[in-house]
């Protein structure tokens, strides 16, 4: 399942699944992540897992890299995790508002607002990473029909709970921070909180997610 491993650094192991974006790619990656989380290999620091990449960081005074890989390869990553994967609702408005690209991608596609956001939320999508900022889940694959790239000048900042899409992907943003994903809508839902120590995130690696539409009104009463 493993292409390759090797050292990366001083105390990091890359282990690379192959050079394809897909869900059938990620879910490998994830696997080896969930039993690597559940093992509790001593000596592992951090687990960080992408699209077709997993990057294992590790305390040289505990383990070697020799010895970490062989682990690994050893691995059993048929057996149930405990780390299950969840099927997550998550509430959007599409208010004009919170559509801050919503006439770019109208334009580029020569279909109504109604018709995006239509075949935005006809689909399950699935998690295969989060990171950029922390919490942030990358949801693939969204309809071929609304793919686009991303902004050609990034905003400086985008809203906590924006939702774009670039490419394949749609995100969800944690945080008040940049970025030049196309902004379809706003969720207002807090995705990732940091006071819970166990499960920061509500969105992991391996979830599946699906969107459903509410109105300005039900967004300000979710907030309040």
């Amino acid at each position: 399942m493993i292409k390759n491993i090797v050292n990366l650094g001083d105390a990091a192991i890359y282990c690379d699944f192959g050079s394809e974006v897909s869900k059938e790619i990620n879910s490998k990656v994830i696997k080896y992540f969930k039993v690597l989380k559940d093992k509790n290999l001593k000596g592992i620091t951090n687990l960080s897992p992408s699209y077709n990449k997993l990057i294992v960081t590790f305390n040289l005074s505990e383990t070697s890299y020799d010895k970490l890989k062989q682990e690994i390869l050893n691995l059993n990553v048929d057996i149930k995790t405990q780390s299950e994967s969840q099927k997550i609702s998550i509430p959007i408005c599409c208010d004009d508002e919170f559509s801050l690209d919503i006439e770019r991608i109208e334009k580029k596609f020569k279909i109504s607002k109604s018709e995006i956001i239509n075949l935005f939320l006809n689909r399950t999508y699935f998690c295969y990473m989060t990171g950029f900022v922390a919490g942030m889940p990358f949801l693939g694959d969204i309809d071929n029909k609304i793919q686009l790239n991303r902004l050609e000048t990034p905003r400086v900042e985008v809203p906590k709970g924006a939702v774009g899409l670039t490419e394949q992907f749609c995100n969800i943003y944690t945080f008040d921070s940049p970025g030049g994903w196309n902004i379809i809508g706003s969720t207002p839902k807090n995705i990732f909180n940091p006071k819970e120590e166990t499960k920061p995130n509500l969105i992991s690696p391996g979830d599946e997610v699906i969107f459903y539409e509410i109105n300005k009104k039900e967004y300000l009463k979710f907030h309040g």
